[in-house]
């Protein structure tokens, strides 16, 4: 099994690319971000790869970081959930705001990739919110479980309060609850809302 490929580009086409490793061309399948983060024909390039193998055929997917893979093979533990779509949705969104989508139970947000119906981005949302957080990133698991309370309308209400304050003030649901989380991390989960508002304002001023 291939699990990474080094060497340069050799041709990028809509869905994939050939990657030439020391002669040999190797055709590997990526999403839009992947393929739009790539150099030219001639360039360097590494790919972490996940390999699919069926009766009829052999296809290599590349990825250009192993969160992005692992985000892969998540997906596709969803029912009704095949390479095509898992890709399509690594393709339309980064691991984390695929996380933060997962967390805050944001339907839509996974319906933006190409061919993901929002029955598909239901399902995604719903069967991971519990295997997620173990491939939301380092150190990201406290702020993975607390969006998740946000999603799930189970948050205390001082947080619930400061991502409405903050979503009414023009912010997404999504920067919010980024913001307070970080607030969160810096108050203590005891703080007022209040308090949340005013550390969220600052940690959204950095961004």
């Amino acid at each position: 099994m291939i699990g990474k490929l080094k060497g340069t580009i050799d041709e990028i086409g809509e869905d994939h690319l050939i990657v030439d490793v020391h002669g040999v061309g190797y055709v590997a399948y990526c999403g839009a971000r992947t393929l739009a983060s790539l150099g030219g024909s001639g360039e360097a390039v590494v790919l972490f790869i996940e390999t699919i193998v069926r009766e009829d055929m052999i296809r290599l997917y590349g990825f250009a970081t192993a969160a992005e893979r692992e985000w892969f093979q998540l997906l596709q533990t969803v029912q009704g959930v095949g390479s095509k779509v898992a890709l399509a949705v690594i393709g339309t969104l980064s691991p984390g705001d695929l996380a933060n989508a997962v967390a805050l139970q944001d339907k839509a947000m996974v319906a933006r990739a190409p061919g993901v119906g929002p029955k598909v981005a239901a399902r995604i949302v719903a069967e991971l919110k519990d295997r997620a957080p173990a491939f939301s990133g380092a150190g990201a698991e406290q702020s993975f479980g607390l969006k998740r309370d946000i999603g799930g309308g189970t948050a205390s209400a001082p947080i619930a309060d400061a991502v409405s304050a903050l979503t009414n003030l023009g912010y997404s649901r999504d920067q919010a609850a980024n913001a307070v989380a970080t607030a969160v991390k810096d108050a203590g989960e005891g703080a007022d809302s209040a308090t949340l508002i005013r550390l969220g304002l600052k940690a959204l001023s950095r961004n």
